[in-house]
């Protein structure tokens, strides 16, 4: 009798699905198939890529994952409870708050909170129905999210508009910007601003960030293209010696984020983000090229592309 192989088969997935043995994208540390994955599990809650449709997709995905100071007014749509009400959208708040109605009743929303429910795009949904109900009340305070919100609004579901009007800041200043009495908060303002890298938006195009991490500075950039054009126009211009950003740059690999890819360079420090501009222009202006070419890929394109797609790593 023949001998049983070992080998068990390989688990495949294709581009942008989440393996098995791979850490969940929603953040609980645990495999994918041990979260989101699992049978009988929340797998049906879990969205690939929650925030499409949202104004500014890629700069909500920056502004939740690789942003430490960054804000953005937020328009409700009509209907909406509120409606009309000031609400923005930040990066992080204080201890982590998912939403916070100010003394003024101002609505604020984080972005960088973990609720692991499957879908960050209906949790924030929740959070912000909830937020700005309490301001409908004149209650002011933190607002969380304590269990799975079933079904209810997404944030694409409550807010409109075409573009987001993102500032970077330099700290978390912006936090204490409308109190009176600063004093409570200093210590915890001050410990947030150690930990805040330098990071800037660049202008000449979307969704690209600089930062200084002391050691290196990077451009980490958003992309909204589906994951295997991408990759192919990536290859292109990798092969063509066309993905330098700047002398000394080095195009690394990139995160792959709520459904969408960020290639990432690193940079010679003292780089800065204004010498990034005109070559980040030229950039797009070379990927949208080779985004529209069909052709197949040559032998030494498809090489640059086994390449990249080994080098990311998904944070969400």
């Amino acid at each position: 009798m023949a001998k049983k192989s070992r080998t068990k088969a390989r688990e495949t997935t294709t581009p942008g699905e989440v393996g098995p043995r791979q850490p969940c994208p929603c953040g609980s540390g645990k495999r994918y198939k041990a979260c989101h994955g699992a049978p009988g599990g929340p797998a049906a809650t879990f969205v690939n890529r929650p925030f499409e449709g949202l104004p500014s997709e890629c700069d909500v995905i920056a502004l939740r994952e690789l942003v430490p100071a960054g804000t953005a007014p937020l328009t409700l749509k009509d209907g909406v409870t509120g409606s009309g009400r000031a609400v923005t959208l930040c990066s992080l708040l204080p201890m982590a708050a998912p939403a916070m109605v100010r003394d003024s009743g101002e609505v604020w929303l984080g972005l960088q909170v973990q609720h692991n429910f499957g879908d960050p795009a209906r949790d924030l949904g929740a959070v912000l129905t909830k937020a700005l109900e309490q301001a409908e009340r004149g209650e002011a305070g933190i607002v969380g999210l304590t269990g799975d919100p079933g079904e209810g609004p997404r944030l694409q579901d409550l807010v409109e508009g075409g573009t987001l009007d993102v500032t970077v800041h330099e700290g978390f200043d912006y936090w204490i910007a409308d109190v009176d009495d600063r004093d409570g908060m200093a210590a915890a303002l001050e410990q947030a601003n150690e930990a805040a890298a330098p990071t800037a938006k660049l202008t000449s195009v979307e969704s690209a960030y600089w930062t200084n991490v002391g050691t290196k500075e990077h451009l980490r950039w958003v992309m909204p293209e589906p994951e295997d054009r991408l990759l192919d126009a990536l290859a292109r211009l990798h092969a063509a010696g066309k993905d330098d950003i700047a002398p000394g740059s080095r195009l690394v690999g990139m995160f792959r984020a709520h459904g969408l890819l960020a290639p990432v360079w690193d940079l010679p420090v003292g780089t800065g983000p204004e010498a990034l501009e005109e070559p980040a222009a030229q950039y797009a202006a070379d990927l949208a090229a080779a985004l529209a070419d069909d052709a197949p890929l040559t032998p030494e394109e498809r090489s640059a592309r086994n390449g990249l797609a080994n080098r990311q790593l998904t944070i969400r």
